[in-house]
């Protein structure tokens, strides 16, 4: 892929973009390239004359990701400015894909209506509508209003929850969809009162959660059973810690990677390991827990690209 097959944009298209530095793991090789639109059109323009053989990857803040070594052959599109706004209106946040989870639940709740449950969640929204995030049993399925997204042909996409398909951690995505923004129902709320829920969230999450370290989250799915909307049944409380733990892997270790010793569902680069450490460390964990109890741990972190050249060749 050279740079003649690609439309020319008014953003940036930077070639053999490492993205190492673009996850929260810090691992990762090489996109073929890297394109940050100007804004909306300028995605849709470039989706639109982009050749259909050419795979693209819409990427957030990497805060749910594994690189592998060997890098991403597509076009990586990551948004930033001019896709992060924030609004609050008639008891509706609109965001855009962006903007940080983080941010969103604290905009939302200085103006009195409740999103809090984003607080604690690594990211950006884009990736929280895609996976459907969630937490203290609140998840994005049960307040999207609506969601756009510029669609592999450069078309504008208007999805609602019903076309987004929501499950536990996944939704229905157009394949090479970009999501651009997204609409919520908020409930109100005292904003003093409400920054108080997000205080005692941040310090429940800091007690028990490795925050200090390299992580990509939560790195394998709770074995529970869900309903058809994302949310939890809670008549299933397996957790994936609690088998990982059983199988006495706290703090196990496969080159720089480590099950973290403060919370074993979180995968943490201690300094130094590869994409290959990563997630090898994490199928031995996968098959000792399958070992133990029986129970096929599913993955949470996405991992995406080719391993190392040295690792194909070595099989």
């Amino acid at each position: 892929m050279t740079e003649a097959d690609l439309p020319t944009p008014r953003g940036t298209l930077t070639p053999a973009r490492p993205l190492a530095d673009l996850t929260w793991l810090r691992v990762g090789g090489p996109a073929d390239w890297l394109f940050q639109p100007a804004d909306r059109d300028d995605l849709a323009a470039f989706l639109r004359h982009l050749p259909r053989d050419i795979a693209v990857f819409p990427m957030g803040v990497g805060s749910n990701l594994i690189v592998r070594d060997g890098g991403l052959r597509a076009v990586v599109i990551r948004l930033g400015r001019g896709f992060n706004g924030i609004s609050v209106e008639d008891g509706l946040v609109t965001a855009g894909a962006a903007a940080l989870d983080a941010h969103v639940a604290r905009r939302a709740a200085d103006a009195g209506r409740d999103l809090t449950f984003f607080r604690t969640i690594p990211g950006s929204i884009g990736g929280a509508v895609r996976m459907n995030a969630g937490c203290y049993g609140s998840y994005v399925a049960d307040h999207l209003v609506s969601a756009t997204a510029v669609g592999r042909d450069g078309a504008v996409l208007e999805l609602g929850p019903d076309d987004l398909g929501f499950a536990y951690r996944s939704s229905r995505l157009p394949e090479g969809a970009v999501l651009v923004s997204a609409t919520f129902r908020a409930d109100p709320g005292d904003p003093a009162a409400l920054a108080a829920k997000m205080e005692d969230q941040l310090a429940r999450r800091d007690a028990t959660q490795p925050v200090k370290d390299r992580t990509a989250g939560s790195t394998f799915r709770n074995p529970a059973g869900f309903s058809s909307t994302g949310r939890a049944d809670d008549t299933h409380e397996l957790k994936a810690w609690k088998v990982i733990e059983d199988a006495g892997l706290r703090g196990a270790r496969r080159g720089g990677a480590q099950m973290s010793p403060k919370h074993p569902n979180f995968l943490v680069n201690t300094g130094g390991a590869t994409a290959a450490d990563l997630e090898g460390l994490g199928e031995e964990v996968r098959e000792k827990v399958f070992q133990n109890s029986g129970i096929r741990l599913e993955w949470e972190i996405m991992r995406v690209g080719e391993p190392a050249a040295e690792a194909v060749k070595d099989k």
